[in-house]
């Protein structure tokens, strides 16, 4: 057991990208406002997501190459596609960790500074690590990272129940899918319910930098990862609701003062003495994704190329993200009016992208024919997946 913990590294990678907004922000924010009945989207957002966050490193581990590679097979509109999709929603979704972050640095540390200056400076210095330590370092970080964050996470979790809020009644919030905000909500909320589908293809690449010797515990690792994530989403739910459901307070929509309120009400309501272990913990899960993000999607971008163009052989990574650095800096200083507009706009932008990268892997396996990637039941789960996030997604639209 051991053995398989100090292997552990993608699957905390992968951890690392999911717990993040998805977590901090829209699962607080969705306890606040509902109670404790969203618990049930975030259960089967990871339920009916589990076939395509697994075909990640299975694929890589099976037949030694990642999901781009799989997507090559189907044929050049399929990997143009992937590209294009990633291109599309690489910058929006730095720009929606990256601000979030800059605003936690913000209240923090008591900076009277812009959050966007914070969040340019957030920037450089992940793109510096990754330059320095290029894998090594992230995959050592992000062990550390994942510590703090569990265990800062789940003693809030802990005394959160002191709180004086009646909680028989958070079960029954008022949520109505026929309402459109609250659909609009929840599209928004299970968009990174626990990540976008994108992380199965960021998964299959990291898999794959790992030294092979320690490739053999991929499902142990992906484990972690998974379970990790739905348990400190239904953390940070509940956290939401016993802190601030039925309080009337409502939750800023700029980066800072969203920070400032996030540590402030917990702090009220668990104490002073809680400050730093909320503070590390919303730090700890942020910073972990920026610089998790960062190093994906120029990853798969520069994979992309490599399948794209003949006999292309440079490894141009720290163009894509010195690329996707500055793309992000220009939303962040010209397209974002708060905080909470640019999040919604990420996180509904990969939910309404995710059948298309759901329908995909569903062909990738279908197309490999030398080994059963999924079992039958994670093939029938898989459809449902397909139908049920092209059912929302045009629902969503039409709505």
């Amino acid at each position: 057991m051991l053995g398989k913990l100090k292997s552990l590294g993608p699957g905390l990678l992968y951890a690392g990208a999911a717990i993040g907004v998805s977590h901090l922000v829209q699962s607080t924010r969705a306890g606040a406002q509902y109670g404790y009945i969203l618990i049930i989207a975030i259960i089967l957002a990871h339920f009916f997501k589990y076939p395509f966050f697994v075909l990640g490193p299975r694929y890589a581990q099976e037949n030694n190459e990642s999901l781009i590679e799989g997507f090559a097979k189907i044929g050049n509109w399929a990997i143009g596609l992937v590209g294009i999709l990633t291109f599309l929603t690489m910058f929006t979704i730095q720009a929606a960790v990256t601000i979030v972050t800059a605003g936690l640095v913000q209240k923090i540390g008591n900076f009277s500074c812009s959050p966007i200056l914070i969040a340019i400076i957030i920037l450089s210095i992940c793109f510096v690590i990754l330059r320095l330590g290029k894998f090594n370092i992230l995959d050592h970080l992000m062990k550390v990272v994942m510590i703090i964050l569990s265990v800062s996470t789940g003693v809030a979790f802990l005394f959160s129940f002191k709180s004086s809020l009646d909680i028989t009644n958070m079960v029954h919030a008022p949520f109505s899918i026929k309402n459109k905000e609250d659909l609009h909500f929840l599209i928004a909320f299970v968009g990174w319910m626990p990540a976008p589908l994108d992380i199965a293809i960021w998964h299959s690449i990291w898999i794959l930098i790992k030294p092979q010797k320690e490739q053999h515990n991929t499902h142990f690792d992906f484990k972690v990862g998974f379970y990790g994530t739905a348990l400190l989403g239904i953390c940070f739910l509940i956290l939401g609701a016993n802190t601030l459901y039925s309080t009337s307070v409502i939750l800023e929509a700029t980066a800072g003062g969203f920070a400032a309120q996030f540590i402030d009400i917990f702090v009220q309501n668990l104490g002073p003495n809680f400050y730093w272990i909320i503070a590390i913990a919303a730090f700890t899960t942020m910073f972990s994704t920026t610089i998790t993000c960062l190093d994906a999607t120029p990853r798969v971008m520069l994979k992309i190329m490599q399948q794209t163009t003949e006999n292309f052989r440079w490894n141009v990574l720290s163009f894509w993200q010195i690329l996707t650095t500055m793309g992000t800096i220009l939303i962040l200083l010209f397209f974002l009016e708060n905080m909470k507009q640019m999040v919604s706009f990420a996180t509904t932008l990969s939910f309404l992208t995710a059948p298309i990268i759901a329908g995909l892997c569903y062909k990738v396996v279908k197309n490999n024919s030398t080994q059963s990637l999924w079992s039958p039941v994670e093939t029938k789960l898989a459809l449902c997946g397909i139908f049920v996030l092209t059912s929302f997604s045009i629902l969503y639209i039409f709505a």
